[in-house]
């Protein structure tokens, strides 16, 4: 099997339709934004961003005006605070913990195993679970764009995205929407919130 290691933010993408590179990007950017402390480089690239009246547009514009307003330190603080915390962040974002309420429960060994048949290895480096939303958004980042080999084709993408995304994502960005210390990360779990529903559709009209 040609596996390929999970490594969040330097997958390349491959030439493909741009309505899946606008979803791998989307995929990629919420990787990017949930995996570690956004980096200055990454909240000058966030301030950057132009909204518009759609509600995705309306979420972009309020990432826009939050990282603004907030320093790389102060954004490593909140990123500390929701998912990592003294013993646990506000937040756990991990699919065994919604599912099970439980860390390294069957929802990781479920993801192991399509990780393994789709040939997507774990990075040395990783320390987090694989079930961690972040991680798991950069899997569908690479599936689409051929980090792990070739693209893979949209059923593929849509069993892997029913098996081990759509179960439990949506709830996580609701939670991130409104969790007491999310100020700049508000935004961030809404717009992961609206691209789901966008993917639940789409994915809902394929066989």
């Amino acid at each position: 099997m040609n596996e390929q290691q999970v490594e969040v933010g330097n997958s390349v993408e491959q030439e493909i339709p741009e309505e899946d590179l606008l979803r791998a990007q989307f995929y990629g950017l919420l990787a990017r934004l949930l995996t570690s402390p956004p980096t200055e480089d990454l909240l000058n690239v966030l301030r950057d961003l132009d909204g518009d009246d759609t509600p995705m547009g309306q979420a972009l514009g309020a990432l826009s005006y939050e990282t603004a307003k907030i320093s790389e330190e102060d954004a490593a603080d909140e990123f500390n605070t929701l998912f990592i915390g003294m013993v646990r962040g506000e937040l756990m974002p991990f699919a065994s913990v919604y599912l099970t309420g439980f860390l390294h429960e069957n929802p990781l060994a479920d993801l192991r195993r399509d990780m393994e048949r789709f040939g997507i290895a774990r990075s040395d480096d990783l320390s987090q679970p694989e079930d961690q939303i972040g991680i798991i958004c950069e899997m569908m980042h690479g599936m689409i764009t051929g980090a792990f080999g070739a693209p893979k084709e949209l059923s593929e993408q849509k069993e892997f995205y029913e098996a081990h995304v759509s179960t439990w994502a949506s709830k996580f960005f609701a939670d991130l929407e409104t969790a007491k210390s999310a100020v700049m990360f508000k935004p961030v779990g809404t717009l992961g919130r609206l691209f789901l529903e966008i993917e639940n559709e789409a994915f809902g009209m394929t066989n």
